[in-house]
Order: C-alpha cells, then sequence, then structure tokens
C-alpha cells in the first residue's frame, strides 16, 4: 500500500542533477526514520540514504557519497533526495520510505520500513 507520493524522476544525461521529492501529507516526519531506496533492473532493492529517528544520524551508500544529499522538511512534510553527478549505474526506481524504527538506520532492511512510496523512475544515459 502506498502511503507517499513522489515525484522528480526522469531521464538525464552522466553528470547531471535531479532532485526526487516525498510528499507524505498524513505524516510527521520527524517522528520517523526515513529513507530512499533504489531497485534496478535484476536486482534486490538497495538503500541509498537515510535519516535515523533516534539520534539523526544520516547514512548514504558508499557510491553515492559526495553526490546525493537526503534531506526532509517538517513543515512541509516532504522528503529530498538531490543527485548531483549522475552515473549510468544509478539509474532505476527510486523509491522513498519510512518506519518506526529504533536504531540507526542502515541497520534495518527495505522490508522493514512499513511506509512506502510508489516509486519514480531515474534514467541516466547519453
Amino acid at each position: 500500500q502506498v502511503q507517499f507520493v513522489e515525484s522528480g524522476g526522469g531521464l538525464v544525461q552522466p553528470g547531471g542533477s535531479l532532485r526526487l521529492s516525498c510528499a507524505a501529507p498524513a505524516f510527521t516526519l520527524h517522528d520517523y526514520t526515513i529513507g530512499w531506496f533504489r531497485q534496478a533492473p535484476g536486482k534486490e532493492r538497495e538503500g541509498v540514504s537515510c535519516i535515523s529517528k533516534s539520534d539523526g544520524s544520516v547514512y548514504y551508500k558508499d557510491s553515492v557519497k559526495g553526490r546525493f544529499a537526503i534531506s526532509r522538511d517538517n513543515a512541509k512534510a516532504t522528503m529530498y533526495l538531490q543527485m548531483n553527478n549522475l552515473k549510468p549505474e544509478d539509474t532505476a526506481v527510486y523509491y522513498c520510505a519510512a518506519g518506526m524504527l529504533t536504531y540507526s538506520c542502515s541497520s534495518y532492511a527495505p522490508y522493514e520500513y512499513a511506509f512506502w512510496g510508489q516509486g519514480t523512475q531515474v534514467t541516466v544515459s547519453s
């Protein structure tokens, strides 16, 4: 069941940028651990970035460090993923998610997040 509404995906050339948005109007985002995941064809869903509810710590997958930035606007009940210097290997369907999770967000698998967006396609190609 989809609780969030995502936008911002699309086709971009290598080196380009996109900003994904995830609207969650029924949620108070700072009460949840939030994250962004992606799934490429034939691959498992993987965590890209997340913010832990417990201490606000932020995690990034190694391959996106220095290029992606996660953020949230509590007043707008919206989370974001700014993606810069995109590479072809970033091509995937991107999902936002949230969960009432206690520990560091990087320790949780995708199935442990209870609330999800519908996904948005990001394609990086020349």
